[in-house]
């Protein structure tokens, strides 16, 4: 026997000529847990104050999600609130008061799905509620201020947001709640005006919405150049006469990527005069590419700029750039101008005049910081050159100082700061546990392989240290607009994927992460791809070349590669299993869509031809799993949240019935009340031990 690091023993067996050599020595276990790799705090959402000098971010602590602060000069991190346990409830939709002096922030619910009744993923006999909360900076006790969510802070105190889709209000002391705007549809993108006077929103009525306007002690609301159209992002002018907004078409064409692609009648963006609800058209996006609105990631879709300019995003050349536009018309100027990157997490800077934003420019596969001027000029990168590093989420501190979160292939996202003359440095590395696995972890390798149908798939690799042939898993991220990066994600759910993927990499599979079409990342043609999901599953292609890149490499046994993944993920591991069984051993389908028919009109062309609608759904059909069901013969693991409101929970019931039907051996990890993404972290933890138990058993042999 022989005594491996972390305590597991190995047999060694040999036999003579006659017999095989049993070899199990590429097959180390790993030291760390599972807990370890998962468990170093998930950092997001920065905002700094509005004067500038402090800053506020939230920390997933195993669970626990708390508001961490730190303030000029040496923005020394340290947490200000203190809850303790891994209970479920989201944190976030934080805002800062007018003085910096206070912050207000939701907890309760699902903040990626508001405006639903709120989950209750700890099982209690009463479903816990969503409030918003207010905290000062300098410490002391949380107060509730209010049920609701999507606060908007005034300059002068008010709080309004949402409740029950209408609007309410309260202020800062906490006063009594008092619904202001009740309407026919559904508020949001509450934005107060400059002097606090007045609260635009969008009104969402369907097929329709408005910018409203509300003017506390005035009953009528005004709505702002009104049509048939969706007008959304109210954005403000300095002196708070105008509102900017956007308007894309209510009905588009539908069928197809080149409906994706191109919208027969182009967004665009329109200012009204407050005071009159008058408006007029400053700027109409181009037929072709970018006709069809593909918003940015940022907290606004639109910046009114110093200058009198209007900042926005735009796929005019196929990926999606920054342009500014004069207020008063004008042509387009890029400010973003260059060839296969795309732009990410937008903010403006303190003196309205920059736009600083993260894009994979020159690094595809990861993302950096970059400032540009809203009037043109080059984009400068913020950490002065192209590392290895990830950064994203950027905003300005004052002063010159850049506070963003980072992460590199071995170390998980963290907050930092880059002063305006001074290197970077993490506002809180005393709050990653000691026994995280850095020196464990792999450096994964950027691959690029052929699908079946010849398309190029980029991926992550993550090999193990030791030698010889391995068991290998191929990995699908959910969304499907997403792009897994070379090194921890920034968003929750795939951070923990991506120590997960880790884990297994150092326990001796080879690992591959997948950028199947669909995803973000590579442009309008890529992420529009032509038949993919309910109109053919072309991305099955990618699953092909995926398991075949596997097969064909020196250091994996072919006869044991499995697949995973979430969501969307989960449709392509139900894929992989039913169409290619003879490649994939097994596999584990975490919340995944199975039939995309079931979803009904969201994959069919509202229109009066019955018969195309019959085809569409038809088609719909053959492009799932569950119409390949009867070659489905390798082993599943099924992990559902019940409570799942992304993927009906019925879809994996019936696959689940489907299957027993013809005997293939399938296990089942179900969560109660859970959500899709999973609010507690310990069902992260569960999933994950199951998950590796299961390939343990059906790829150790």
């Amino acid at each position: 026997m022989k005594r491996l690091r972390g305590g597991v023993s190995v047999l060694l067996v040999i036999y003579n000529r006659r017999m095989r050599i049993l070899l199990l020595l590429s097959f180390v276990a790993s030291a760390a847990t599972i807990e370890q790799y998962l468990g170093a705090p998930y950092a997001s959402e920065m905002h700094a104050s509005p004067g500038g000098g402090r800053v506020v971010w939230l920390l997933n602590e195993r669970g626990a999600r708390n508001l961490w602060v730190a303030a000029a000069p040496d923005y020394k991190g340290r947490r200000l609130t203190t809850y303790k346990e891994d209970d479920g409830q989201d944190v976030g939709m934080i805002q800062w008061t007018a003085d910096g002096r206070s912050i207000v922030y939701v907890r309760g619910g699902n903040l990626e799905q508001i405006g639903q009744v709120s989950p209750n993923p700890m099982s209690w006999t009463q479903t816990p509620d969503q409030s918003i909360w207010i905290v000062p900076f300098e410490g002391g006790a949380p107060k509730r201020l209010a049920e609701g969510h999507s606060p908007s802070v005034s300059k002068d105190g008010h709080i309004a947001f949402i409740r029950a889709s209408q609007i309410w209000m309260t202020t800062l002391e906490g006063e009594k709640p008092v619904e202001v705007v009740r309407t026919r549809g559904g508020s949001s993108n509450l934005r107060w005006s400059p002097d606090g006077s007045q609260l635009a929103f969008m009104n969402s009525r369907g097929d329709h919405s408005f910018i409203g306007i509300y003017k506390p002690g005035e009953k009528p609301v005004k709505y702002l150049d009104p049509s048939t159209d969706r007008d959304s992002s109210p954005a403000w002018s300095a002196d708070g006469r105008r509102i900017a907004f956007v308007r894309t078409p209510s009905v588009s064409r539908a069928g197809g990527a080149e409906a994706r692609r191109e919208e027969l009648t182009p967004w665009s963006i329109r200012i009204a005069d407050v005071s009159t609800g008058v408006g007029r058209e400053v700027w109409r996006a181009e037929k072709g590419p970018g006709s069809v609105r593909h918003g940015m990631s940022a907290s606004d879709q639109l910046y009114w700029t110093d200058g009198d300019r209007l900042a926005f995003s735009w796929e005019k050349t196929g990926w999606n750039h920054l342009y500014s536009v004069s207020a008063e018309g004008s042509s387009a100027k890029e400010l973003t101008p260059g060839d296969n990157f795309e732009i990410e997490h937008v903010s403006l800077s303190v003196n309205r005049r920059e736009l600083i934003f993260s894009s994979n420019q020159d690094d595809i596969d990861r993302r950096h910081i970059w400032r540009v001027a809203v009037t043109g000029g080059k984009p400068a990168l913020v950490l002065g050159k192209l590392g290895e590093g990830i950064e994203w989420e950027p905003e300005d501190a004052g002063s010159g100082a850049i506070v963003y979160f980072r992460s590199s292939a071995k170390e998980i996202g963290r907050a930092a700061l880059k002063p305006a003359n001074a290197a970077p440095h993490d506002l809180a590395p005393d709050s990653i546990p000691a026994d995280y696995p850095l020196d464990e972890q792999v450096v994964p390798q950027q691959v690029i392989f052929p699908a079946s149908d010849g398309m190029m798939i980029h991926a992550q690799l993550f090999l193990p240290k030791t030698g010889g042939r391995h068991p290998a898993l191929v990995f699908f991220h959910g969304g499907s607009r997403r792009q897994m990066l070379l090194g921890w994600h920034p968003m929750d759910a795939y951070s923990y994927c991506y120590g997960i993927n880790q884990y297994w990499a150092n326990k001796g599979y080879v690992v591959l992460s997948v950028n199947y079409r669909s995803g973000v990342g590579y442009g309008l043609n890529f992420r529009e791809a032509i038949d993919y999901g309910p109109s053919g599953s072309s991305e099955f292609n990618d699953v092909t070349g995926a398991g075949l890149y596997l097969a064909n490499r020196a250091d994996v046994d072919r006869k044991r590669i499995g697949v995973w993944g979430p969501s969307y993920g989960g449709l392509l591991t139900a894929l992989a299993l039913s169409r290619s069984s003879d490649l994939y051993a097994a596999g584990v389908d975490m919340m995944g869509l199975h039939d995309w028919s079931a979803a009904g009109a969201s994959v069919a062309t509202p229109s009066y031809n019955t018969e195309k609608e019959r085809e569409q759904m038809r088609l719909a059909f053959e492009s799932s799993p569950i119409a390949s069901v009867k070659t489905w013969k390798s082993p599943v693991l099924f992990i559902h949240p019940d409570d799942d409101r992304n993927v009906a929970f019925n879809q994996t019931v019936k696959l689940v019935e489907a299957l027993r039907e013809q005997g293939v051996d399938l296990e089942e990890l179900i969560f109660p009340d859970e959500v899709h993404d999973f609010l507690r972290f310990e069902h992260w933890i569960i999933a994950s031990k199951a998950a590796d138990a299961f390939f343990d058993r059906k790829l150790r042999r």
